[in-house]
């Protein structure tokens, strides 16, 4: 079987199983004893198949005991327009533009003005000062706070 279509079965199974569970756990070397099919098969599918824009978040656990989690989310109603403001943001962000996108996401309601001046605090020069790659660092914060506020996990 080719490559393409078993990752569609696997996908079309796990996506069966969180229609009915809002979250799932998994192992992985038991889903490719399930489907006949190396690990990394597993990996190449909660990878590509299970992203925050498609809907879902993945947690997992290494070693013995290990797992993979895989929990459905509800995007906000702000979700595509975060999404948005995420894929501009690039691999570096100045002061300026974070400033700028956190006065955008008060504007849209998304934060309130007290999240606003306590987000500007963190991303402001500051406290990145000692960092050498601030603006970095600064882009993958701001990053990791669109995506949050992306979704809301169901519960």
């Amino acid at each position: 079987m080719d490559n393409r279509n078993m990752s569609d079965i696997i996908e079309t199974y796990l996506k069966e199983i969180l229609e009915i569970n809002q979250e799932i756990e998994i192992r992985r070397s038991e889903m490719a004893n399930l489907f006949d099919c190396v690990p990394s098969q597993i990996n190449y599918v909660i990878k590509t198949r299970f992203t925050v824009p498609q809907g879902y978040k993945v947690e997992s656990k290494r070693g013995g005991g290990g797992y993979i989690r895989i929990i459905k989310i509800d995007f906000l109603k702000h979700g595509n327009y975060l999404m948005h403001l995420a894929d501009s943001v690039g691999s570096e962000l100045t002061e300026s533009e974070a400033f700028a996108m956190l006065k955008q996401l008060y504007v849209s309601e998304v934060i309130n003005l007290r999240e606003k001046e306590l987000l500007a605090t963190l991303l402001s020069n500051k406290p990145l000062l000692s960092i050498s790659d601030n603006n970095s660092l600064r882009a993958h914060m701001m990053l990791e706070l669109l995506e949050r506020l992306a979704y809301e996990e169901k519960e």
